[in-house]
């Protein structure tokens, strides 16, 4: 780590790890606050112009979202000749892929505490410019007040109004078709990413299954959304409708962050919770 961040933070354990990065917890000398910083050892990435460039518009992709409740903020930046440190808002209580492990399926309010902060999250990056591309919940963090914050912007790419992206990134499963057919696309990809995440958290399992990433890819691909009886019984029509609008392989006809946020089962579901907690 860079000799600057530890003049003014006291590095502590381990937290995670990534393919140029590891993230520790650490203290604020000042004022004693808990932060997380990544630091990236640059010498992986220095024969990788992609991957440099990543790292760095991560940073600065980061400092135009920030701050926004929803989404993970970035404090300080600290580079030498050898590592790039990022000082981040802690979020110690796991991850939603951590979550979806240690149970089977969520009912359709908890499923609303997720998809309305996650939805929140993403259409700020929108409004603002910025397709996160790699929307997936293990990129999905949770602080000690149980808030639900969007992280991971080493995928991310702006762009301008109307205008089409390029470049095949994301994860199986999780990744639009249009994506994987090599086309130019939008933003609406984050959309896709999400109802996936909504599918899985109502239903236990993937919407486009299979056995190896070749497989998974033609299951996206053929984007076949279908709604077994024995897994969606109790699931209500309204849930099922906004997953159609969501994961619509017809990028004319998906719906828009915005548009998911309208949505009644999205401000049915939470009028309900908010009335049942008065």
């Amino acid at each position: 780590m860079s000799d600057s961040l530890k003049r003014n933070y006291c590095v502590c354990e381990e937290l995670g790890r990534g393919k140029f990065g590891t993230v520790f917890k650490c203290y604020s000398l000042a004022t004693g606050e808990p932060f997380a910083v990544k630091s990236i050892d640059k010498r992986l990435i220095a024969d990788d112009d992609i991957d440099r460039q990543c790292l760095y518009n991560e940073a600065k992709i980061m400092h135009l979202l920030s701050p926004n409740p929803n989404i993970v903020r970035i404090f300080d930046i600290y580079e030498d000749d050898v590592h790039l440190d990022m000082v981040l808002e802690l979020c110690n209580a796991g991850d939603l892929f951590q979550r979806l492990s240690s149970r089977s399926v969520f009912s359709e309010s908890e499923a609303v505490d997720v998809m309305v902060p996650l939805m929140k999250a993403i259409a700020h990056c929108h409004l603002l410019g910025v397709a996160h591309r790699d929307i997936k919940p293990d990129n999905i963090l949770f602080n000690d007040s149980n808030e639900l914050k969007l992280a991971d912007f080493g995928s991310a790419e702006c762009f301008r109004e109307g205008q089409l992206i390029s470049g095949v990134v994301g994860t199986p499963y999780y990744v639009a078709p249009e994506v994987l057919a090599g086309r130019n696309y939008s933003e609406k990809v984050d959309i896709w990413s999400a109802g996936v995440i909504m599918y899985i958290v109502l239903a236990g399992v993937p919407p486009f299954y299979g056995e190896s990433a070749t497989e998974i890819f033609e299951a996206v691909l053929r984007a076949n959304l279908r709604f077994p009886t024995r897994i969606f019984n109790s699931v209500t029509p309204a849930a099922k409708d906004l997953l159609r609008r969501m994961l619509c392989k017809d990028v004319s006809r998906r719906f828009s962050a915005e548009q998911v946020l309208r949505h009644p089962w999205m401000t049915s579901n939470g009028e309900t919770r908010t009335v049942a907690l008065l």
